[in-house]
């Protein structure tokens, strides 16, 4: 919505207002062509502010609910108003002595603005109601798309879960071979202990054997004779 366009047709609404409110007090006061006269240029202008009060309603097609509906009631006050001057300006623009058949058009006519007033509250109110399932629909498409996202982002965590336990399990599986490679060490360390010990044994009886040895030909070189 132009805020400004509106507010241009709201002067030129008060303008024309202004200048056809006090029409029929100058219709009461003239007589013949002039009063016929007046009355033309009530009407023309009448009909001026009605386009531009259609104008006006169509810039509120687009304007926040916090302005539109204040507004919107303004304008119906606004067709009302018109629809007032419209039967002042019949009733002036009648003599006092004039018969019942004018005042029967009188009725007619007073009846015929209320109806066009009616009908331009209904119009209003239909506008107000288009708008607010317009608005309804906005909000729905917007919590379809939210539903959407938050069910590609449920998506998105379950397989990022399912990577995660994958990668657990293959570190669970690593951690148990690299036990049982543990358990494999720890059984040849074991073996190459016992070998160990048994070749340290094996290397002092040699030595032993060695120093008994030469320990008998000491003997017999030296001692026996």
């Amino acid at each position: 919505m132009s805020t400004e366009e509106f507010e241009k047709l709201h002067e030129m609404y008060r303008s024309l207002y202004d200048e056809v409110k006090l029409t029929p007090e100058r219709a009461q006061r003239c007589q013949g062509e002039e009063r016929k006269r007046i009355v033309r240029d009530f009407d023309e202008r009448v009909s001026e502010a009605e386009e531009v009060l259609q104008g006006m309603e169509q810039e509120l097609f687009g304007a926040p609910s916090s302005f539109r509906t204040p507004m919107s009631t303004k304008i119906r006050l606004y067709r009302r108003d018109l629809a007032k001057l419209q039967r002042e300006i019949r009733l002036s623009a009648t003599p006092g002595f004039s018969s019942h058949i004018g005042d029967g058009r009188q009725g007619i006519y007073a009846n015929q603005n209320d109806q066009s007033t009616h009908l331009q509250s209904q119009r209003a109110l239909l506008i107000q109601g288009t708008e607010s399932l317009n608005n309804a629909s906005k909000s729905i498409e917007r919590s379809q798309w939210i539903a959407a996202e938050t069910d590609q982002i449920g998506t998105d965590i379950i397989e990022e879960l399912g990577e995660q336990r994958e990668q657990l399990d293959r570190t669970r599986d690593r951690l148990v071979h690299t036990g049982e490679n543990l358990s494999r060490s720890r059984k040849i360390m074991r073996a190459m202990s016992r070998r160990l010990v048994t070749n340290k044994l094996l290397l002092s009886v040699i030595i032993i054997m060695e120093l008994a040895i030469l320990a008998g030909v000491v003997y017999l070189k030296f001692f026996r004779k």
